[in-house]
């Protein structure tokens, strides 16, 4: 059985069970206990799941023609995640990576990015509801220690990107991919300063005008439904978090030149995006297909140097290791315990799709070199202190005025 065959040549750590659709079982890995059974329902999967297993596997899954037994997919997609290096190793993948039209980059005009952002974050609100923090923020968390919880984890991501700001009352900032609002209001309530979110989800800037106004802030919170490249205004601050994914590599030049515009000479920019410790690598097929389309992580090796051209200085860069690994862990196990609710606002092969996207983020962030970067930019050297010893006394104070209460949604 090809299949087969293919599991025994990657897994070399661990073991996993097949049960292919005649009912006859192959034990792929070493001598140790198979961590979960995977059982094929359909005869073509024999053979059809070796051809771009990153894209049929998760598919025979979603439409549950692949089932786990004896285990859980989180068991399988982390096995399979610290031998993956093997199976990039092998002829048929990398003929495959060879001919992936996404490495040259992803071309995201306006009204393309619209529809691509309107593929996943105008989903039902209830569904978000089922797995993120109270305030809805879907982005990585930042964890001082491992039993923080993920409301506290997240109200921590806040202040750690407000420290890198350098807020002043009174200051304008832009919020560029502001999502639900949350980030938005909370650097407003810090600091006394007015902020333009802009985004391209309609549920989002509906929600994000919402709060705004039940919190008594629209005087000085406004969102925008547009994309930050139709943005004239000069911002003494700006800050993005979870939105570089979206830009695709062929836009980092536009990207970087809009910032280089619309930044303050004494201005100072926030950019939180997930990125790759490795070499530049196309973004997984599933996750293009199915839950970011026109989405890329870039090796941080691309992002400077997409930098570099403009008028722009790097003064601090902070790398984000296992953080979002345990963000994930948050989501997947919630959404895990809210499966029946999911299912109710979609159905059961959206639900294995959703659980398969969450796995597969948070294994790769485990295993498979994704990390987040922070990066902090200027345009002139003196714009922020000489050491990073402000920042953490600024976090320290606000904690105190924050009093581990997270915003409420």
């Amino acid at each position: 059985m090809l299949f087969a065959d293919l599991l025994k040549n990657v897994i070399q750590d661990g073991a996993v069970s097949l049960i292919d659709s005649r009912g006859k079982t192959y034990i792929a890995g070493d001598s140790s206990e198979p961590v979960c059974t995977v059982r094929l329902h359909r005869r073509s999967l024999d053979v059809t799941l070796i051809f771009n297993p990153a894209l049929s596997v998760p598919e025979a899954y979603m439409a549950g023609n692949l089932t786990i037994e004896d285990g859980t997919l989180y068991d399988f997609m982390d096995l399979v995640a610290r031998n993956f290096k093997r199976l990039e190793q092998s002829f048929l993948f990398r003929m495959l990576k060879l001919f992936d039209i996404a490495k040259f980059g992803q071309y995201n005009p306006i009204t393309r990015s619209r529809k691509n952002v309107a593929h996943h974050y105008d989903l039902s609100d209830d569904l978000y509801n089922l797995f993120l923090d109270p305030d809805r923020q879907y982005s990585c968390a930042y964890f001082s220690n491992e039993d923080t919880d993920l409301e506290t984890a997240q109200l921590e991501k806040k202040r750690h990107l407000a420290a890198k700001l350098l807020l002043q009352p009174g200051q304008k900032v832009l919020d560029i991919g502001s999502g639900w609002g949350g980030l938005g209001l909370y650097l407003s309530k810090a600091e006394n300063v007015d902020i333009t979110g802009v985004t391209l989800s309609v549920e989002q800037h509906k929600v994000s005008v919402n709060r705004a106004e039940n919190a008594g802030l629209s005087d000085r919170v406004k969102f925008r439904l547009q994309d930050y490249r139709d943005e004239r205004t000069i911002y003494d601050r700006i800050v993005s978090v979870g939105m570089f994914e979206h830009v695709g590599k062929r836009n980092y030049a536009e990207f970087f030149k809009n910032i280089e515009a619309r930044l303050a000479d004494d201005g100072v920019m926030v950019l939180h995006s997930i990125g790759r410790f490795n070499k530049p690598h196309p973004i997984n097929p599933f996750i293009r297909k199915y839950i970011f389309p026109g989405a890329d992580l870039p090796a941080l090796s691309e992002v400077t140097s997409a930098i570099e051209p403009f008028n722009l200085i790097i003064t601090d860069i902070e790398i984000l290791r296992l953080h979002y690994a345990e963000t994930l862990r948050h989501w997947r196990e919630r959404f895990m315990k809210h499966w029946d609710k999911a299912a109710e606002i979609y159905d059961e092969q959206f639900c294995r799709m959703w659980e398969r996207y969450l796995v597969l983020c948070e294994v790769g962030f485990r295993h498979l070199d994704l990390m987040v970067f922070q990066i902090q930019l200027a345009k002139r050297l003196d714009a922020v202190p000489l050491t990073r010893d402000y920042m953490v006394d600024w976090e320290r104070k606000q904690s105190e005025r924050d009093n581990g209460t997270p915003l409420k949604f």
